[in-house]
């Protein structure tokens, strides 16, 4: 797995008190997907980000989302940065840094990463409080990606140039990553 010249693919498992994720990647895929994380909004997320990256992603994931969803998205964001650097094995032949400007509607994100063998993630996006009960916790991007970013050596900078609608922000960015 992984390589010049291999399949660059990976099987990542992670089972904790709090969560058991089991996730299969395949860098060089179609943008096909099955993503079953209990949270649909970010299953919705992680399957933009397949679609857009010609990636395919089988994610299969729950945990302790009762008390709240911080365990499950973050520790899947641990699993995918695995994932991904288990399928970049040496990264023999990659183009270390790629940068993407993404619309979405009336928002527009930037992305730029660099493959560089140190995390390190800059995040500027801000999300509005809506309180609306059981709506996703926009805070909690900032931590997928931040452990995305450790888990894969990767420096990640995210900015939020402008956007009204948290769905369409937050579409923006993983559309962009």
């Amino acid at each position: 797995e992984g390589g010049r010249g291999m399949k660059r693919t990976a099987n990542v498992a992670r089972k904790t008190k709090e969560t058991d994720i089991r996730l299969r990647l395949n860098l060089d895929g179609t943008g096909q997907s099955r993503v079953r994380t209990t949270l649909p909004f970010l299953d919705h997320m992680l399957t933009l980000s397949a679609k857009h990256g010609l990636l395919d992603l089988d994610v299969s994931a729950r945990g302790d989302t009762q008390i709240d969803a911080h365990h499950l998205v973050e520790d899947l964001g641990i699993c995918l940065g695995q994932a991904l650097a288990k399928a970049l094995g040496t990264k023999a032949g990659i183009t270390r840094f790629a940068a993407a400007f993404v619309p979405m509607d009336e928002a527009l994100a930037r992305v730029v990463v660099d493959l560089s063998g140190r995390p390190a993630l800059v995040y500027d996006a801000a999300f509005k409080r809506s309180g609306h009960k059981g709506e996703f916790d926009f805070d909690l991007l900032e931590d997928f990606l931040g452990a995305v970013t450790t888990a894969a050596g990767m420096n990640l900078h995210v900015r939020v140039e402008y956007g009204r609608n948290n769905h369409h922000v937050a579409e923006a960015i993983f559309k962009a990553f």
